[in-house]
């Protein structure tokens, strides 16, 4: 992807410039991002979707107004006899990273890697009826709302009263406060940043299209990373115990042995002495599939053009390559066509030709894990 080439997916600016000017900033009305943009999915496919177990999908009823349970939510996966009928408005189903399971879906989520793989999340489809949505919320993730069938009515607006409606199954804001409205058709498409409070109501049967970004914490960054890294101490760090041949006779008997402190302190120090060890523990912890994810191997024989399942993670760094949660060293020509694989997903024969024995017997063990595939 050329990132200073305008796009009509962004209406008609660069990547370069929607980063520069929007990306976390300000929201983004395109009109006909995708012109004559019809679902990838009939209802029939996405409601067959919702009724299978490895497929995350959820449920929200709005009730009468005046209804002391105004909302009803619930997770998946749902029979067909266990949605209300099509007829009756007010309900919405979310079927969550569809992506994972249509390559057609796939192949619309790569338009947004002009954003980092590590950003990228998953697309979420949006089925309502009449008057169907799930409240005025905000999302603590970057967006883009595609919609695909249908009409259905945004209001937007910057809020700074984020307090929610209390006992309530969905996180609705008390106090909305929209300070835009419009309707989007399909193939229109709305971008927000994250926070930015919105309100979708569909105006007849409706489909939005949700690609979603990853938004680690802090807290969760570390909690991930330092637990990788201990996995690693245990493998690497040899099992020194600990002695205190000068411990002298104490009189407070519950304090805190100094000594013991500093041995724990230069322990840790030693698991974190590897400069590549934290963003080793990143990469994988980026690159791991979600937990409803699995693969089917088709012992192929890598003996031609190869491509990334839809389903796999890759990424890497200046010394690592990653995948589905694992990472290998990587440095010369190998590591640059594995670089090209993670960035286009599909190495053509003449570039698997060009990788090394031990880089092809790598390659073959994905493949045979249904990690990749091999396009005879």
């Amino acid at each position: 992807m050329k990132i200073q080439t305008p796009l009509q997916l962004l209406g008609g600016i660069s990547p370069e410039t929607f980063m520069q000017r929007y990306w976390q900033k300000k929201p983004l009305v395109i009109r006909q991002a995708i012109p004559g943009f019809s679902p990838l999915l009939e209802r029939i496919e996405l409601l067959e979707l919702a009724a299978q177990e490895d497929v995350e999908s959820r449920l929200v009823v709005q009730g009468a107004p005046g209804e002391g349970d105004a909302w009803k939510f619930k997770h998946g996966p749902f029979a067909r006899k266990a949605l209300p009928p099509l007829k009756q408005a007010g309900w919405t189903l979310l079927v969550q990273g569809v992506d994972s399971h249509d390559e057609r879906v796939h192949g619309l989520i790569n338009q947004f890697r002009f954003v980092p793989d590590a950003r990228l999340d998953d697309l979420m489809i949006s089925y309502a009826t009449d008057q169907g949505g799930v409240g005025p919320h905000f999302d603590s993730y970057d967006v883009f709302l595609l919609q695909a069938h249908g009409r259905r009515r945004w209001r937007i607006g910057r809020q700074k009263d984020l307090s929610l409606v209390p006992d309530m199954p969905l996180k609705i804001l008390a106090n909305f406060e929209p300070e835009e409205e419009f309707v989007l058709e399909p193939g229109d498409m709305l971008y927000l940043p994250p926070k930015y409070a919105h309100d979708g109501i569909a105006e007849g049967e409706c489909m939005t299209y949700s690609i979603g970004f990853r938004s680690p914490s802090q807290a969760e960054l570390a909690q991930e990373v330092l637990q990788r890294i201990a996995e690693q101490v245990m493998d690497d760090l040899p099992a020194t115990l600990y002695t205190d041949p000068k411990q002298a006779a104490v009189q407070a008997h519950a304090e805190l042995p100094s000594a013991m402190l500093e041995f724990a302190q230069a322990a840790v120090q030693s698991a974190l002495k590897d400069p590549k060890a934290i963003a080793r523990a990143l990469g994988e912890y980026l690159s791991e599939p979600k937990a409803n994810v699995w693969f089917d191997g088709e012992g192929q024989d890598v003996a031609g053009a190869i491509r990334l399942d839809r389903r796999t993670r890759m990424l890497y760094d200046a010394h690592h390559v990653f995948i589905n949660g694992e990472s290998f060293n990587a440095a010369g020509r190998d590591a640059q066509l594995m670089r090209q694989l993670a960035d286009k997903r599909q190495l053509d024969a003449k570039e698997v030709r060009r990788l090394s024995e031990g880089a092809i017997s790598l390659v073959q063990d994905w493949c045979d894990a249904g990690w990749l595939h091999v396009d005879q």
